[in-house]
């Protein structure tokens, strides 16, 4: 009789053999993807931007950003039942379309961690100087809760780079650690959000129909107030991204191929239906709709002058860990796909990059330079433009699964006779993943569109900054393909390699 098959066995038909810490469990790679969108980090940070271009109307764009990343979500369910590797957008394009496709995915989205990393861990100055003046160090009590003043860029950079020491020490710690950190920091999350949307609805003042005022922020668009709605959209774009990362740690959990597809869907779901509630019910709970304070500093302050500064600073800080866990899995996702590329021989220095250390069972050079690269993302000025260049960045590689998959559908070539009893969408595949691609295209035409609302419109490099930062980044990324890496497949280095696997990973789709 055979054995049973182990997840080492499982990740040997791929050709590699077992190095990182095979340790997570269903709720663990839930987590993992659920820290990542953290609403209690991105509805906290951005709230006030979304209510300043759109009105309180500007919450329709949360919905529609919803359903079509959710489309995206089943996509990768079902790519992440059938490779569960670490690595996600780069071993699923790998395994559908060409070399370059995989790599190109691979970098843009380790490029995009980075930016994400900085742009995340700027929220703290949102968040603890509103609890405490003294986390106020640089700037003044002009300065408190914004990034947009002198002072307070100064302030964001100094607390983000607390958070970023932080991170990098727990991610060279192992993955035990940070799991653990995470678990109960989404715990907290999942707790806080709760109690905030029961106290909101306590405490309403008006009815829902103040959903559907616009406050007159459609004056000046060329589209009226779709226009508004359009930039509005960044805040929902921001937020809901990320869910990759429950399949990022595939090497890491228990049976990935029946865990990771269903933690996909929930923590997109979860994070999804939670803030739609938090800002629906926001608005209709804070005392004055039109403070001018809930365009410029948003929820923070609605929870503040909702519920007064004992119960609000319990959100604010529920909220600090909120956006502390949330760094940590966007960097976990970042060292993931920086070793599983160095794994593949990739990247430069490949060997040194992808060596797992042996008690920490942890790539400790990934960890680290992630940490220098965020530390050196100086220009608060751009926060903006930092922001949008994240998104565009992960809804590029995220297009180069999708793409290649719906390529491969068309064809007929997925899913393939070997698909197993895994997640699959079956006869809705097809129709799914075009409206996924569609969308994906929409909303990267409509972040990357030059306008001052969103980019300013004193610098032109600042204005057209998708073009310029998104076209340097992925530039310097072809450049280096073009020169060191076309024409060679991806070759598993020897020490990574399970027993006598062959060493070259092979496409499916490789026309794709």
């Amino acid at each position: 009789m055979a054995m049973p098959s182990t997840d080492a066995d499982e990740l040997a038909k791929f050709g590699y053999k077992q190095e990182l810490d095979r340790s997570l469990g269903l709720f663990s790679s839930f987590a993992a993807g659920f820290s990542y969108i953290s609403i209690m980090t991105g509805v906290f940070e951005l709230f006030f931007f979304g209510f300043f271009s759109g009105g309180p109307g500007w919450i329709w764009t949360w919905p529609a950003v919803l359903a079509g990343q959710f489309l995206v979500a089943l996509c990768f369910a079902e790519m992440a039942g059938q490779f569960p590797l670490a690595g996600s957008v780069y071993q699923w394009s790998k395994q559908i379309a060409r070399p370059f496709t995989s790599w190109f995915g691979g970098w843009i989205l380790t490029v995009g961690s980075i930016v994400t990393l900085a742009a995340v861990a700027v929220a703290y100055q949102v968040v603890l100087p509103l609890i405490s003046a003294k986390f106020q160090i640089i700037g003044g009590p002009s300065d408190v809760g914004l990034v947009n003043t002198p002072g307070g860029a100064k302030n964001a950079l100094l607390l983000a780079a607390g958070l970023v020491v932080f991170t990098t020490v727990i991610n060279m710690v192992g993955v035990k650690t940070m799991a653990r950190i995470n678990n109960f920091g989404v715990a907290a999350e999942l707790v806080g959000v709760s109690v905030l949307i029961i106290l909101l609805a306590v405490h309403i003042t008006r009815g829902p129909g103040i959903v559907f005022h616009t406050f007159g922020t459609g004056a000046g668009h060329t589209f009226g107030y779709f226009g508004a709605l359009l930039v509005a959209s960044l805040t929902s774009a921001y937020v809901l991204y990320g869910f990759d990362t429950a399949g990022s740690l595939a090497e890491e959990t228990h049976d990935p191929r029946r865990h990771a597809p269903p933690a996909i869907l929930r923590a997109l779901a979860a994070a999804g239906i939670a803030g739609f509630l938090v800002i629906v019910l926001a608005e209709m709970s804070v005392p004055n709709i039109h403070a001018p304070q809930i365009g410029t500093s948003g929820l923070p302050y609605i929870v503040k002058a909702t519920f007064g500064g004992t119960v609000g600073n319990l959100f604010l800080i529920d909220s600090v860990i909120a956006i502390t866990v949330c760094s940590l899995a966007v960097h976990a996702g970042g060292i993931r796909m920086i070793f599983t590329m160095g794994r593949d021989n990739r990247l430069p220095a490949a060997s040194s990059i992808a060596r797992v250390h042996g008690r920490s069972k942890t790539p400790l050079i990934p960890s680290i330079v992630i940490g220098i690269l965020v530390l050196n993302v100086g220009n608060q000025r751009a926060f903006f433009v930092l922001t949008s260049v994240a998104i565009i960045m992960f809804y590029i590689a995220y297009l180069c699964v999708t793409g290649p998959l719906l390529i491969a559908r068309v064809r007929r070539k997925w899913p393939s006779p070997e698909h197993g009893p895994y997640f699959s969408m079956g006869r809705w595949g097809l129709p799914v993943n075009l409206l996924a691609v569609v969308f994906q295209v929409g909303v990267l035409i409509n972040l990357a569109w030059p306008r001052a609302a969103v980019y300013g419109g004193d610098h032109w490099y600042y204005q057209w900054g998708a073009f310029v930062f998104v076209g340097i980044l992925g530039g310097a990324g072809i450049v280096y393909y073009l020169m060191a890496l076309r024409g060679r497949p991806a070759t598993v280095l020897a020490e990574h390699q399970a027993g006598a696997a062959s060493a070259t990973i092979g496409a499916v789709g490789e026309e794709a």
